[in-house]
């Protein structure tokens, strides 16, 4: 049987020693939020992941998600679940007191998506849509939406999704066909059909709030014309239907507990958020802040992942160990004592630990960019988290279904069975390599957006900070075996950045071509950059004699893994890129 259990202490390690979380107190919204506070949170918050959601995921996976005359049934206990994680007010950690919420910093909230997505990826589907409708309308909506929904959103009462991808465009949005023709009393009639809606439909909630792209009559061509419509499923005067029907769910390779719906609009009442033909700029809010819970998802399912890939090295007994007989007292060694195993859980850790820190400063810095008095700080932050978000999203979910590949190849002909629960796993991360743009297209925005967005000013707001690192730190006698291998690798990032830009402006497809591997590059330096900061506390810990010196030992140890044996692959991802775009473009279509 599957495992779980939150790895607090590495939260909590990351959090208070490593970024500071605590420096977010100094933002006037956030004084409330000390470490004591947000340890608290976080360990009801690990409880109630331990306790009830992880004993759901699999009988989850097992029963999916049932459909029959346009209602969709959750598995069984998801229900049930989801009244209690309501009660506890999860919906509504960081949201606005205004409406009801906590009023907590977003890292709290990206440190809970983690947690649950390891628990029971399937049902963070559902809290995790309503987060990014809460966005939206927080940001766009008239006081008079924001009145009518966000109390609902924030309380979990009612549930919110993303009606973007039709039957004929996914990630071409410029083409989407579903109208919305005005009313007299200032509603729009809107009609078309999604596809791929997750939670669309669901037994959950008493209502789910649509938040839909559509054209209005008057739209010119293409992405220049796309506005963004609320339309509840019921609407909030009378609770009367409202013309919005599912009509089916998608038979899946994972996450089945989760409804992945077919919805219908058929004339469906539905009110204009922002302003007419400036809808992707609010859903971009919500895909946003998806994508960052995406990362999340990438990184819960490797940690949960890695935790039984773990447990059953250790317990699993296979031939002895090729330096000698290592439990003798039994008739054979456990398989956590041969290297390639120990490859495998090393590679799987090391990425968990690094991608933890360099996701959660990526969330605290989504908390400066928001809330910050000093508008130079936030306009920093917010340049920061534009930047990483593409990058954290692609890699992590890469990484996550990797983890969970090698979890599986650890448990080796268990691993391919149900019972396990590894193969799931497996499954369940897939998907998050593709949904809220595909990680192809998150390296296509990094090179075309982000690369050259406002003369570099992006990516000096990475490139300063880790170059001051290394100077300050490169006659640092405690760092040298890993302020080297980082500066090399840097080096060539700085490179390789170079060289697209240049061949870039000259033709399109040179950056088109080195897009995943510049990203898979960046990646590998951030997590670098982000494994020193983990290496200085913990050698702050040990040298102030700490109780706990195994744990801290452990980093520096791990860290020394990643720097040896995933930090150079960023060398083969420079030769890619420096490789160019003749060898993928030269052979014809007819060629293939």
């Amino acid at each position: 049987m599957p495992t779980y259990q939150a790895p607090l202490d590495n939260i909590k390690f990351v959090l208070n020693e490593v970024l500071n979380a605590e420096q977010l107190t100094e933002i006037p919204e956030y004084e409330e939020a000390t470490s004591d506070l947000v340890d608290q949170i976080l360990e009801e918050g690990a409880k109630f992941c331990e306790e009830v959601l992880f004993p759901l995921n699999q009988s989850g996976d097992e029963e999916g998600c049932m459909y029959e005359n346009g209602v969709v049934r959750t598995p069984k206990g998801f229900k049930e679940a989801y009244d209690e994680f309501i009660q506890g007010g999860w919906c509504g950690v960081a949201g606005d007191p205004e409406y009801g919420g906590m009023g907590l910093p977003m890292l709290v909230n990206t440190v809970m998506q983690e947690m649950i997505c390891s628990a029971n990826f399937s049902f963070g589907m559902y809290p995790g849509l309503s987060q990014g409708a809460y966005e939206a309308l927080h940001h766009y909506g008239t006081e008079e939406q924001k009145n009518t929904y966000l109390e609902k959103l924030l309380s979990g009462e009612w549930s919110g999704t993303m009606c973007l991808t039709e039957p004929h465009c996914g990630t071409d949005l410029g083409l989407i066909r579903t109208k919305a023709v005005p009313n007299d009393d200032g509603s729009y009639n809107v009609t078309g059909t999604k596809i791929f809606i997750s939670a669309g439909e669901h037994d959950l909630t008493e209502n789910i709030i649509h938040l839909v792209l559509a054209k209005l009559p008057d739209a010119p061509e293409g992405v220049k014309g796309i506005s963004l419509f609320v339309v509840p499923k019921l609407l909030p005067e009378n609770m009367g239907v409202n013309g919005v029907t599912c009509g089916s769910i998608e038979h899946k390779m994972g996450i089945k507990a989760s409804s992945t719906c077919v919805m219908n609009f058929e004339e469906s009442k539905g009110w204009l958020v922002g302003a007419p033909h400036k809808g992707l700029k609010a859903m971009f809010t919500m895909m946003n802040a998806a994508r960052l819970g995406v990362a999340m998802q990438g990184l819960g399912i490797a940690e949960v992942a890695y935790q039984n890939g773990l447990a059953y090295a250790k317990d699993r007994l296979q031939m002895r160990a090729l330096d000698g007989v290592k439990e003798p007292d039994k008739p054979a060694d456990p398989i956590i004592v041969h290297p390639d195993v120990r490859r495998m859980l090393l590679t799987s850790k090391a990425f968990c630990e690094g991608a933890r820190a360099l996701s959660y400063w990526v969330g605290m810095e989504l908390d400066v960019s928001l809330k910050h008095p000093d508008e130079k700080r936030r306009q920093e932050a917010d340049d920061l988290v534009a930047l990483l978000t593409p990058i954290i999203k692609a890699y992590q979910t890469d990484m996550g279904f990797e983890v969970s590949s090698l979890a599986m190849q650890v448990h080796g002909g268990h691993g391919y069975i149900w019972e396990y629960g590894v193969e799931q796993y497996t499954r369940d991360a897939r998907i998050a390599m593709i949904y809220e743009g595909t990680n192809g297209i998150q390296a296509l925005d990094l090179v075309g957006r982000k690369m050259g967005a406002h003369m570099g000013r992006y990516l000096r707001r990475f490139f300063h900070p880790v170059q001051k690192f290394i100077e300050d730190n490169q006659s640092n006698s405690d760092l040298q075996e890993f302020i080297f291998p980082l500066a090399k690798a840097f080096a060539k990032l700085q490179q390789s950045t170079a060289i697209i830009a240049q061949k870039g402006l000259k033709d399109p497809n040179e950056a088109g071509a080195a897009s995943v591997d510049y990203l898979k590059h960046f990646a590998l330096v951030a997590m670098g950059y982000m494994w020193i900061q983990m290496v200085v506390a913990a050698q702050k810990q040990l040298a102030e004699g700490t109780d706990n010196a195994s744990f801290y030992e452990s980093k520096i140890k791990t860290a020394r893994f990643f720097f040896s044996r995933m930090l150079p692959e960023a060398d083969w991802h420079f030769k890619a890129v420096m490789a160019g775009a003749d060898s993928l473009m030269d052979l014809d279509e007819d060629q293939f």
